[in-house]
């Protein structure tokens, strides 16, 4: 029958199963081996024609999954900006690691769950030998500690939370009503805007969340802040945390991440880094210099599933002082498996209880690829980035944001001035090049200012492909 069912149910055999994994990860690969030789985006996506196809499964009935899953690939293969494509130029959004998505078929058929350490024992561990890992590469005191989240936003939500709990202690218990004064705190305008969500989802408010104007290079600007903070304690308000980022999504900029310490410290707020993508350069003994100022983080986050290259979703989320995470998460229940000496259990260090082995892709990355080997890659890909900067400029551009990180964010100076027609000419130039199927890129806004965003965070992209690109924008 299908899927190897002989009775009603989900059950299903043995060899029916191996079947089908059999013919999904060879269709996987060959798909992977060919993605060079096929477009790197959709030509066209159309949502009525996604539903129509949908339509032809209606879900009510069984059907044999080994007919099914080509059909499935070849519409992913349709309908997807593949970020395997030696070409993808654009978010971080990186071709995964063989070994992390190996991990990631182990993690879905054993299964494991991580709330409680006594269920878990070696994923547990396991995760915890990446988490230290990465804070002793970060910089921080053998105090530190984290976990492992379902992406930068609740990294990021970790740290307003434990900010919160740490500069007022009744805020635990009685929440924000139990304050006496409004709470704030600050992020660059170039940062990530899921501080405007996170203020929303605490409860502070997105009014809360006070946007830093940028310098003319793009980076938080320190007077600026200044000035904020001022007129925020003169306000009434109380703030309680400052945010710096290490590779803005946009241009790749680092902010001053030591002056920044420094008002944080003498303000006495907390400090929290996003690293989000940028962080991977503590891997690099030669780039992890940019990052000075990070092991000065109260809270630092870094997502595996950017540069790191491991299958979405994989956050992390650190902090100096690792007791700190039960002082704002940790609850007792009966139904829960008691403590185990030595041990914490995730669920009482982190918002989440029930939670899939998110560690176990960066973990065998790591084993199969080696800090060394991870190093190597990521000043592979600031090479390319530095070489694609270089053949951009030989031949007319003119590169708006200066990072030692591999983002290229340029312009023509025979681009309109008006604002809003040079966000459409960048625009319109990038959905060319995206038409050619050859490369994938994106326009983006640098301090205001609209550009051609191109960034290096596929690991198959090699010369050539800066070379292709760089023809494509000439012709187009």
């Amino acid at each position: 029958m299908a899927n190897g069912q002989d009775r009603g149910g989900v059950a299903t055999d043995a060899e029916s199963a191996a079947r089908l994994l059999h013919c999904v990860v060879d269709q996987l690969v060959e798909g992977w081996r060919t993605r060079p030789d096929r477009p790197a985006s959709p030509v066209t996506a159309d949502a009525a024609e996604i539903r129509g196809w949908l339509g032809k499964y209606p879900l009510e009935k069984p059907e044999d999954l080994e007919q099914a899953v080509p059909d499935v690939l070849a519409a992913l293969d349709r309908w997807t900006v593949h970020t395997d494509h030696p070409g993808y130029f654009g978010l971080f959004n990186p071709s995964a690691t063989w070994a992390g998505v190996a991990g990631d078929l182990i993690t879905a058929a054993v299964n494991p769950q991580l709330a409680a350490w006594s269920h878990a024992p070696f994923a547990v561990e396991a995760e915890q030998r990446c988490i230290d890992l990465f804070t002793a590469r970060l910089g921080l005191p053998d105090t530190a500690g984290g976990h492992f989240t379902s992406g930068g936003a609740e990294a990021n939500a970790t740290a307003v939370l434990t900010a919160l709990t740490h500069a007022f202690p009744e805020y635990s218990t009685g929440g924000l009503r139990s304050l006496d004064a409004a709470p704030v705190f600050y992020a660059g305008a170039d940062s990530h805007l899921a501080w405007l969500k996170i203020a929303h989802a605490t409860g502070l408010g997105r009014d809360a969340c006070r946007l830093v104007p940028s310098d003319a290079s793009g980076r938080l600007d320190v007077a600026a802040l200044e000035t904020l903070l001022a007129n925020d304690r003169r306000a009434g308000k109380a703030p309680f945390l400052v945010v710096a980022t290490a590779g803005t999504t946009g241009a790749g900029m680092i902010d001053p991440l030591p002056r920044i310490a420094d008002i944080a410290q003498a303000a006495g707020l907390r400090f929290h880094v996003d690293a989000a993508w940028g962080g991977a350069a503590c891997l690099s003994d030669r780039l992890r210099g940019f990052l000075t100022g990070i092991e000065r983080a109260d809270t630092i986050t870094v997502d595996a599933h950017k540069w790191l290259s491991v299958p979405m979703g994989a956050g992390m989320f650190f902090t100096r002082d690792r007791a700190e995470l039960s002082s704002s998460f940790a609850v007792s229940t009966s139904y829960m498996p008691g403590r185990v000496d030595d041990t914490a259990d995730p669920y009482t260090t982190s918002t989440q209880w029930s939670r899939r082995f998110i560690g176990l892709k960066l973990w065998l990355s790591l084993l199969a690829y080696g800090v060394s080997g991870y190093g190597d890659q990521i000043e592979h890909d600031a090479a390319l980035g530095q070489d694609l900067r270089d053949q951009l400029t030989g031949a007319g551009w003119i590169a708006i944001n200066d990072t030692p990180l591999p983002i290229v964010c340029a312009t023509r100076a025979d681009a309109p001035v008006d604002p809003e027609e040079s966000w459409r000419w960048h625009s319109e130039l990038a959905d060319r090049v995206n038409a050619t199927g050859s490369a994938w890129v994106s326009p983006v806004r640098v301090a205001g200012r609209p550009a051609l965003r191109v960034c290096v965070i596929s690991w198959r992209t090699q010369t050539e492909d800066i070379v292709r690109l760089r023809e494509i924008l000439d012709r187009v």
